[in-house]
């Protein structure tokens, strides 16, 4: 093309522009929906102006943990007596806790939330304020030691496993030597005295009670003369019965015990002078029979 056909074009065609530009809806002179530029890319556009988007940030729900440090993942309770199983959590928001007892690979729901599943009447929660969702045992028994799970309704859940426990208190009645006792032979007129260590108690000692047959010794103020001295030791207690002036009516079985867990028993004789056939029967201290009755008499 030459020159002189080069601008009659040229001139065709902004001629042209300007008779279609005024034709565009809401065109006005200087609007920028016109884009200048070479006139090979003159094209008309739309400018819009978008409202700002509405983003809203959403803030995650803070994850539930637990603040139970590890010394209580370890817990260990007394035979009989009562337990609590701690479970603290912070963050709980609209989650839920749960206890579980597992036995190898099965899973025994004990609670959900703050109720109670279990058959067993001895489970309960005992929620404390502000966080401590805690499992209760009542009269624990050696069936209950094992693991048990405090678990958060997380995806997956998360869990805190503690283990309890069980101790089987020791209860022995002595005698001068620290021997198991079982039969114990006493002169009629003498005092009987009757020794009991109480061992593997890790808590405080509980009440240690002494009877004859059915009857309660400690505070016994009929018979008179009598007497109870319990020390505390480091892991149970030591007991002493003490009985003035015996004679035949305190013959009899008599029976030390750790409140209502477990107990030992002595066969006491009192003897009115010398009666071998009656030494010999359940003697178990591997001591000829006279030489026992001669310690009893002299003691």
């Amino acid at each position: 093309m030459t020159p002189a056909c080069l601008l009659i074009f040229s001139s065709l065609l902004t001629r042209t522009l300007c008779v279609i530009a005024p034709q565009v809806k809401d065109f006005k002179p200087g609007d920028n929906k016109i884009i200048t530029g070479p006139f090979w890319h003159e094209v008309f556009t739309e400018s819009y102006e978008y409202p700002e988007e509405d983003i809203s940030t959403t803030t995650s729900e803070p994850l539930p943990f637990f603040t139970d440090d590890a010394s209580t993942n370890n817990v260990t309770a007394q035979l009989g007596s009562r337990v609590h199983l701690h479970c603290r959590v912070h963050d709980l928001g609209e989650k839920t806790i749960s206890w579980v007892r597992r036995k190898g690979e099965e899973l025994h729901l004990l609670s959900v939330g703050r109720h109670t599943y279990s058959a067993d009447s001895r489970y309960s929660l005992a929620f404390e304020h502000p966080n401590d969702w805690r499992l209760l045992i009542q009269y624990v028994s050696e069936r209950d030691e094992g693991y048990y799970e405090c678990q958060i309704s997380t995806h997956p859940p998360l869990v805190r496993r503690v283990h309890l426990s069980v101790v089987v208190p020791k209860v022995e009645i002595i005698d001068e030597r620290g021997q198991p006792l079982q039969d114990k032979f006493y002169k009629e007129g003498s005092i009987i005295e009757l020794r009991c260590i109480v061992s593997e108690v890790p808590q405080p000692a509980k009440q240690v009670n002494w009877k004859h047959g059915g009857r309660l010794l400690n505070y016994d103020t009929k018979r008179g003369g009598v007497s109870v001295k319990t020390e505390a030791t480091s892991n149970g207690a030591f007991s002493r019965l003490y009985i003035a002036n015996a004679n035949r009516n305190d013959s009899g079985n008599y029976t030390c015990s750790l409140a209502d867990v477990t107990a030992s028993a002595v066969a006491v004789h009192v003897l009115r002078g010398e009666n071998p056939l009656a030494m010999q029967r359940g003697n178990s201290s591997g001591v000829h029979p006279s030489m026992v009755l001669i310690l009893s008499l002299i003691s």
